[in-house]
């Protein structure tokens, strides 16, 4: 497909994200000496930067390359659920999002000197089985309006109802895309795909000595499932799709490495986008690579740019 002709297909497309949502906190300083109350360096801030995390970076990267996302999650009914609101408002990114009293948003803090991280704090709960099942019900609704379904497991427990939405999503014939969390894939079983890294299907299938042993593993794991694919990304070595006709290998396109946080994120996110488009899986394997390529060479939880995806 041609480039022009695809951005078209893009911003017809709609993806409906779910998933654990979060707001990534940065604060940019220097370290010029220790703390005399403990042997731990002084990080005098000079800068704040706020992004949106988790399934809400999914939903943002696929807007960033011309798509349409739609996001539904829970958050706290906090300042932190209305400054991650605003934000995805700012990235185009269609929301639903429940303000739930009963909890805090995730929030994950990271304070950064010299282009180096000192320390990363965590601030999370689990939303209410009664949100969730509120949730649910919107979930299904809106499976009618869009193409693809993108669900974001971080772990939170907004995806306690996984297996029904997977049935849903493909019941309704919507091609319904994992970002796994945990050793229980069974969760997630009827899924079109599921999109570990190596340590997470590491997690699932035990060690392999060589690439035939992980072939092997990653088909048998598919098969089980009943998933028509299964995409690993291998850090260093790219990315192999497995499916019925057997695997398609991507080397990496990263020219420097500079942070992996949110790389998997972009992963998914293109495929959505590309799947939603009408690019067949190997294609959108593709775009994805170079889009996870683009943002590992960025700082933090970053998006690659239609720009700069469509750039030869």
């Amino acid at each position: 497909m041609k480039y022009e002709d695809l951005r078209q297909k893009l911003a017809q497309s709609r993806v409906l994200i779910v998933g654990d949502v979060m707001l990534d906190r940065y604060w940019f300083g220097d370290v010029e000496r220790i703390s005399p109350e403990a042997p731990v360096p002084v990080a005098k801030i000079s800068r704040v930067e706020e992004r949106a995390g988790g399934a809400a970076n999914v939903a943002r990267n696929i807007a960033a390359i011309g798509g349409q996302a739609t996001l539904l999650s829970v958050v706290g009914d906090d300042e932190a659920g209305t400054a991650l609101q605003s934000l995805l408002r700012q990235h185009n990114v269609a929301t639903s999002l429940y303000r739930d009293a009963s909890i805090t948003t995730t929030v994950k803090l990271r304070v950064i000197a010299r282009q180096q991280q000192l320390i990363r704090l965590d601030f999370e709960y689990s939303p209410s089985h009664e949100v969730l099942s509120a949730k649910l019900d919107e979930y299904r609704t809106a499976l009618a309006t869009h193409d693809v379904v993108v669900l974001s497991d971080y772990g939170k427990g907004g995806l306690t109802h996984v297996t029904s939405m997977i049935e849903a999503a493909r019941k309704a014939g919507k091609p319904v895309l994992v970002d796994p969390k945990g050793e229980d894939y069974g969760r997630y079983a009827g899924a079109t795909l599921l999109t570990p890294n190596r340590a997470e299907l590491r997690q699932v299938t035990g060690r392999w000595a060589d690439d035939a042993e992980l072939s092997r593993k990653a088909q048998q794991l598919r098969t089980e499932l009943n998933l028509d694919a299964l995409l690993v990304t291998r850090s260093e070595e790219g990315m192999s799709l497995f499916d019925a006709t057997g695997v398609t290998n991507q080397p990496t396109l990263a020219r420097e490495v500079f942070d992996v946080s949110g790389a998997g994120d972009t992963v998914i996110a293109t495929l959505a986008a590309m799947l939603a488009a009408g690019e067949n899986l190997a294609q959108a394997m593709r775009w994805s690579n170079k889009a996870a390529g683009l943002v590992v060479g960025k700082l933090g939880t970053a998006v690659a740019t239609s720009e700069e995806l469509f750039s030869d």
